[in-house]
């Protein structure tokens, strides 16, 4: 029924995709098999974004219409192969350490994918320097289905970095909204980062603060789409580029170059199953060539 298991050379390892035609997105949606494949297909742009940084997962062992639900992995799993990288991290506030997944290579996405973990989550930092983050993130999220809105903030902020010093990117989140990222040196804390990202939040709300807010309760937003800075922060988690959502259709975020925003109609634009026209095109690139100083963006506010 779900097929025989299947094993894959992904670089230098083997790796096993066991009940590979399991269907993970409902009846008739995306397997397990076009999820291996669409991360081993994407696995040089996405893991050129991973690398070295604490990865959660979200894991769907029964597939997205279990009524259990998924749930989230964050400490490295006991069965993972020994070649799969970890990193040590502090826990929230100092004191004990836990032991983190990386994925610095091809076969680690591949082997997730056998587990059924549909969406990675990495930390805003890398090791060693997991205190200190290399990306600040504004995360746009509408409340309902109105992608121009969307778009429309996503130039406000961009227009705040700019005037900053700071770089900026842009990425559906493959659910309803917008990720813009600015690359940035790992000069700060994390706590100054999320403390920069709320400031760079509330100069783009206040741009247009009849369709903009930075509230953190829905009750008071009043239709207005949300700002939101709370994924900066120590140990914080933002969706990966080229990450596939627990969602029907298997939607995938989607790095983008600013031009072609403005043809984009949803954040659901792209899936497992159309993605192959640009699995191996990263408009980010050159992200990292383009990392600014926070310092100086913050002696500039």
């Amino acid at each position: 029924m779900n097929g025989e298991a299947l094993t894959w050379r992904v670089g230098r390892r083997r790796v096993r995709i066991g009940k590979p035609d399991k269907e993970l997105f409902g009846p008739g949606g995306a397997t397990k098999r076009e999820l291996a494949e669409h991360y081993r297909a994407v696995a040089g742009p996405m893991v050129r974004h991973l690398r070295g940084r604490p990865l959660a997962m979200q894991r769907y062992p029964h597939g997205i219409g279990d009524p259990e639900g998924g749930f989230y992995v964050k400490n490295r799993p006991l069965h993972a192969p020994a070649w799969a990288g970890s990193v040590r991290v502090p826990k929230d506030g100092g004191g004990t350490e836990t032991e983190m997944l990386v994925c610095d290579e091809a076969a680690t996405l591949v082997w997730l994918a056998d587990q059924a973990a549909i969406t990675l989550h990495p930390w805003l930092s890398r090791a060693p320097e997991v205190g200190s983050p290399d990306r600040l993130v504004i995360d746009l999220d509408p409340p309902g289905d109105d992608f121009t809105a969307v778009r429309r903030a996503a130039r406000d902020v961009r227009e705040v970095l700019d005037g900053l010093g700071l770089a900026a990117y842009a990425m559906t989140t493959g659910s309803r909204g917008l990720h813009v990222v600015a690359p940035i040196r790992p000069e700060i804390h994390a706590d100054q980062a999320r403390d920069l990202a709320h400031v760079i939040a509330e100069l783009a709300a206040r741009r247009r603060p009849d369709e903009l807010t930075t509230l953190l309760r829905k009750q008071r937003r009043g239709g207005r789409l949300f700002l939101d800075y709370l994924r900066n922060g120590y140990a914080q988690l933002a969706v990966a580029p080229y990450s596939v959502r627990a969602l029907p259709g298997a939607p995938v975020a989607t790095p983008l170059s600013w031009e072609e925003l403005e043809h984009v109609g949803s954040a659901q634009q792209w899936t497992v199953r159309t993605f192959a026209e640009r699995a191996h095109s990263d408009p980010w690139r050159d992200i990292g060539r383009h990392a600014r100083s926070p310092r100086r963006a913050i002696e500039r506010l």
